[in-house]
């Protein structure tokens, strides 16, 4: 257990040892109510990001390049997902450490992402090689 998810169950504890000792089982009530609003307002955010995701391609992205100006060292799958708006190209074999997916976007540019942990570990934005330039023709 990561010392954050320790702290989140002592947090929890404490607080409902102080909603029981304000209110006693309406207290306990009170806080019961309020996660579960919480609870309900994530899983609408969740739905929603996935709506998003379900109409465009796997993959896609409209620009990898805004795409990686976004991105943020630390940031939750989730969040990534509500920015690109689309679920991204797998690489790694299921269940894989890191878990690692490909944002593609019309002009073959793309961001490969490693997340450990559920969250962004590594990106890396690579664009098509450009194409020499042909001058003017000279007759």
């Amino acid at each position: 257990m990561k010392w954050q998810r320790i702290l989140a169950i002592l947090g929890a504890v404490a607080l409902g040892a102080g909603a029981w000792r304000a209110g006693g089982w309406q207290g306990l009530a009170l806080l019961g109510s309020g996660l579960m609003l919480w609870v309900m307002l994530y899983y609408t955010r969740l739905m929603t990001i996935m709506k998003r995701a379900v109409d465009r391609p796997i993959g896609y992205v409209g620009s990898a390049v805004m795409l990686n100006a976004k991105l943020k060292r630390g940031q939750p799958l989730l969040t990534v997902l509500a920015l690109t708006r689309a679920l991204g190209q797998r690489l790694s074999d299921e269940g894989a450490e890191p878990e690692v997916y490909r944002w593609r976007d019309p002009g073959e540019s793309h961001v490969t992402a490693e997340f450990e942990g559920g969250r962004l570990a590594r990106w890396q934005l690579e664009r098509p090689a450009e194409a020499p330039e042909t001058g003017p023709a000279q007759a």
